[in-house]
């Protein structure tokens, strides 16, 4: 541990000089340790703009799921086995380098949007799972108990099934959006300047494995874990007051 050297995290990434104060002039002059944190700004902004698409849409699809339209209830159940039976790092390909040569209007969208897309509709099809299972847990008196007061289907998830369905999944939730943090390093594949891309390509500049490597699983760490107690506030102030944990 001795040999370890960390001050070349001060060091200009172009001119391999030190920089006092570690943080270079700007432009396109920076040190290691800006470019980590920029890395890290963009595995944070993958993570959190996959995840609200994957909530959207995956609500979405749970709902599908248990509606009494049979065509609604067919298309999610193909979009989740779609999405779930593929590896993440394979539709990440397609949608980087497939998608783009037959829809030709995607040629111009930025490589980090397609990635979001990629993480947020892969992630869509196991949280879809988790609020259909959280809806069908819900006695089929709930819903019944909506349409007996004149609301519509629409009105009886929004207003009935969709809160109660929602704390339930929460828990599963949380986890999968954990996920999403560590399954952003497959960005890295399609040259997105995130926290593993970094860690490649400034370990092979440097030869500093070590050095890069330790922060860079702890920055992953701080990620997951600031997701996760965000996660288990929003969870206590939904819990219904007078069940288990509530205060």
């Amino acid at each position: 541990m001795s040999s370890w050297d960390w001050q070349f995290f001060c060091n200009d990434t172009a001119t391999g000089e030190a920089v006092a104060g570690c943080f270079g002039p700007g432009g396109k002059e920076q040190t290691y340790l800006q470019w980590m944190l920029n890395a890290w700004g963009w595995t944070i902004t993958v993570s959190v703009l996959g995840l609200l698409l994957a909530l959207v849409v995956g609500s979405l699809i749970g709902i599908a799921r248990t509606t009494p339209n049979k065509a609604l209830a067919r298309f999610g159940e193909a979009w989740t086995e779609l999405f779930r039976n593929i590896p993440l790092l394979v539709q990440v390909f397609l949608w980087y380098h497939v998608l783009p040569a037959l829809i030709p209007a995607l040629r111009s969208v930025p490589p980090s949007l397609l990635v979001i897309c990629a993480i947020g509709f892969f992630t869509s099809a196991r949280i879809g799972e988790q609020v259909k299972a959280g809806i069908n847990t819900l006695p089929r008196g709930q819903r019944y108990a909506g349409q007996a007061l004149g609301m519509t289907l629409p009105q009886t998830y929004r207003y009935v099934l969709l809160p109660m369905a929602f704390r339930i999944v929460i828990p599963p939730i949380t986890s999968e959006s954990m996920n999403i943090v560590k399954n952003s390093a497959v960005a890295f594949a399609v040259s997105i300047p995130e926290l593993a891309q970094f860690a490649q390509q400034a370990s092979e500049e440097t030869s500093h494995f070590e050095e890069i490597f330790i922060p860079v699983t702890a920055l992953y760490f701080v990620s997951a874990f600031l997701v996760n107690r965000v996660a288990k506030f929003i969870e206590a102030q939904v819990r219904i007051p007078g069940t288990a944990g509530a205060k």
